[in-house]
Parts: structure tokens; sequence; C-alpha cells
């Protein structure tokens, strides 16, 4: 069998026919790859029942958003039914709620560092608690940890008469430099105070 080889004199180096055709065949092998990657991204993402929102806000170099997935009410009962009184809960459906703020504000009189937390809750019929967790990224609540909790604090519900929250809805009511997160969904509605650090 004849072997080719072939000199590189500017590097002294001695290159076979396989070296040569060595970067045309990973050139070949990444352009199939990518366009295995191409079809799969062109499938249909199926929609979930509990969509991705987010409601945002900014107060001149802060900034904060919440992501969380939006249940719909559906003609169920949401509260002491779907979601159960006096457990942790998610406060939203399949992730559990996050907030992101760049930079230092105030919660209900509480001070929160900049940076991204879970937003957990324990609905009562009367009141809330509010809980920002340290840990990101869960799947609900089955995985809360308490010992992440940053801050707690009890909202009052106050009840919504003329009107009903068919999705869960997060939402800021924004004045300046304060603000409120509201909470709504079914006819419940809770708020969260919050402080601009100027």
């Amino acid at each position: 069998m004849m072997r080719i080889v072939a000199e590189d004199h500017s590097w002294g180096l001695r290159q076979t026919k396989k070296d040569y055709l060595r970067p045309m065949r990973n050139a070949i092998l990444t352009l199939c790859l990518l366009i295995q990657t191409s079809v799969f991204a062109q499938e249909a993402i199926e929609s979930r029942p509990s969509p991705l929102a987010l409601a945002t806000m900014r107060y001149k170099d802060t900034y904060v958003k919440i992501t969380y997935s939006q249940p719909q009410k559906r003609g169920r009962e949401i509260f002491g039914g779907v979601v159960p009184y006096g457990k942790v809960w998610r406060t939203g459906a399949n992730e559990a709620t996050e907030i992101t703020t760049t930079r230092d504000i105030v919660l209900k009189g509480t001070l929160l560092k900049a940076g991204t937390y879970s937003i957990f809750t324990i609905p009562e019929k009367n009141k809330w608690t509010i809980i920002i967790n340290r840990d990101i990224g869960l799947w609900g609540s089955y995985n809360y940890n308490q010992k992440q909790d940053v801050m707690r604090f009890d909202v009052p519900v106050a009840p919504i008469p003329d009107a009903t929250y068919e999705p869960l809805t997060l939402k800021f009511n924004q004045r300046n430099d304060v603000a409120d997160l509201l909470i709504l969904w079914d006819r419940t509605s809770v708020s969260i105070p919050l402080k601009f650090i100027l």
C-alpha cells in the first residue's frame, strides 16, 4: 500500500493524507450536527396550560422583575381548594415564582439585597405569609428549604368585590420610588409594599 507523505517545509513537519482530511471531516460532522439541531428547533413548542408570565418595573438604576407561571381558575375553587390553606405554595404553577432585583430594595420594611430569589407564600383565609428564599430554579415547592429563607412577613388578604381574575396575575402598582406587588387570583388580592433605595 502506498502512503502519501507531504512535507510542510515552513514548519518542518511531515503530514499524511489522513492529516489533511481531518479538518474537512470535522467540518462535515459539525455541519451535520447543526442541521440536526435546526430540524429539532423547527418543531412546534407545545404551549403550557399555565404559561410563563412576567411583571417588571424600573426606577432610576433599579430594575425589578417577577417571573412566574400563570395558572387559570377554570371554574375551580382556588384558595382552600387547589391552593390549600396553611401550606407552602410556589405562588404560581410549574417552577417556583422568582423575583430579580438589580439593586437593593425594601420589602415591607426589610432590606432585600440585589439578586434573584424564589417567592413562596402560605395562604390563609385572612392573611398570607410571604417568603423570600435563596433557592432558585425549583420546580414547585416540593424542595422548599426553610433554612434558605431570607425573610418572612405577613400581609392581609383583600377580597375583590367586583371582579374575578381568571388567570393568576402578579403586577406592580408603582408610584415613583414606592410600589406594591399585587398578587391577584379569583376574587382574592394580596399587596406587598416595596420601596426603592435612592
